[in-house]
């Protein structure tokens, strides 16, 4: 038998109460804050991935579906969101729109990574980005709509957690200090050797045990801001605290990938620390310059659906559920399943859920059926309401049971 590819998940009719609560949940947050939808393509060109999420990032270097296509381009299954929705916002002249433009996106995205609970090969994310202004304001409601989704959907005890990694003026001396610091240490893995060389910054995101304590010690970014972005930093910190948003600094936190400048954040449950992490973004401001626009500054997060959910199930969540079926038609006779058939499309036309049994199950089988879909209402129609333009309808609670005009139906159903 064929089964779900490894760190794959089907999301069955069981789960989907959580899953259509989550969607409700992001279309009233970005509504509320101003956010237009747009959906892009599963796949894209391959350089898009390696120009901005980071050429030695954990992301491009080892988690990438890539493939080429029929006509020998390299193509790659969307690792991120942030990259395809600056692309669009390049290609389709969005520069000229009043900025910033504000756009969210809910997708799959796709990473050859380890499975584990909340984190999947395929997973899905809600993201949203601000791109076309550089106040720190804006930094400070991106935050502020991340945590009032969440608090929307009723997670508590969140921690917000904060830093600056500076801009390419400053950071320089920045990835220098590091260097300095990391190269003292021998006992570095595989990974951060490589990182020390390459791309610095990384060597505080590493998930070994050996590493980890390293980066406790490691210089702090703040400490190497420059004027503009200490100011920046300061600025935001000063507007958390006026819409009452608590944060931890945390010098170590720089996320994965390479396109981020000034802010970073993540929110994290806060019991269980940075391994569960379920959403966080920043400031990209030189992403779009990288991808051959204008210099354009920006800002997002996302977050991961399977982990909220997952959290949301941790702290005894039950998702409402969605409404069923509300009327099974039961037949006898030839004429009378006609007649179901005719019943059960006009019921769905005046906006009622219904739909004819099926098969050659006794009357007594169907009104199983109804019990054990539990629908809440069973029409029966027989020969003898079929001339008499009558039908039975039973209330499965309580078994209790009416005769009324076929014409009275949608009325009383109602």
């Amino acid at each position: 038998m064929f089964q779900a590819a490894r760190g794959t998940a089907d999301i069955l009719p069981e789960e989907q109460p959580y899953w259509r609560y989550v969607e409700k949940a992001i279309d009233g947050i970005t509504r509320l804050y101003g956010y237009q939808r747009v959906d892009t393509p599963v796949f894209e060109d391959t350089g898009l991935f390696r120009r901005s999420v980071g050429e030695y990032t954990d992301i491009v270097q080892k988690e990438m579906y890539t493939f080429d296509d029929l006509g020998g381009k390299s193509m790659t299954l969307r690792p991120e969101g942030t990259a395809p929705v600056c692309r669009a916002y390049l290609e389709h002249g969005m520069q000229n729109l009043p900025q910033p433009v504000k756009l969210y996106y809910v997708s799959p995205i796709f990473r050859y990574d380890r499975p584990q609970a909340g984190r999947y090969r395929q997973h899905y994310q809600f993201g949203a980005e601000a791109i076309g202004e550089g106040d720190p304001a804006l930094d400070a409601e991106v935050i502020d709509m991340a945590w009032q989704f969440y608090k929307s959907l009723g997670l508590a005890k969140l921690s917000l957690q904060l830093n600056s990694i500076g801009c390419k003026v400053c950071r320089p001396q920045y990835l220098a200090a590091l260097k300095d610091y990391y190269a003292g240490h021998a006992n570095l893995c595989n990974d951060c050797k490589a990182r020390l060389e390459k791309n610095p910054l990384r060597l505080l995101d590493c998930k070994q045990s050996t590493c980890q304590p390293l980066a406790g010690s490691a210089p702090a970014s703040a400490d190497f801001l420059c004027p503009a972005c200490a100011e920046h930093f300061t600025r935001l910190k000063k507007y958390l605290g006026l819409i009452n948003i608590p944060f931890t600094l945390n010098h170590r936190l720089v996320r994965g990938l390479d396109y981020y400048t000034r802010t970073v954040f993540e929110i994290q449950p806060e019991e269980e620390g940075g391994q569960s992490t379920i959403g966080g973004g920043g400031r990209y401001d030189d992403l779009i310059e990288e991808l051959g626009g204008k210099p354009t500054p920006g800002i997002g997060f996302a977050t991961g659906i399977e982990r909220i959910i997952l959290n949301l199930k941790k702290q005894g969540f039950t998702a409402p559920e969605t409404p069923g079926l509300r009327v099974l038609i039961a037949f006898m006779g030839e004429k009378a399943r006609e007649e179901a058939i005719k019943l059960a499309a006009r019921l769905r036309l005046s906006g009622i859920s219904a739909a004819a049994a099926a098969g050659e199950k006794s009357l007594k089988a169907q009104l199983r059926q109804a019990n054990a879909l539990n629908v809440p209402y069973a029409v029966i129609i027989g020969e003898d309401e079929v001339k008499a333009g009558t039908v039975t309808l039973r209330d499965m609670s309580g078994a209790r049971q009416e005769t009324l005009a076929l014409a009275d139906l949608p009325e009383r159903l109602k």
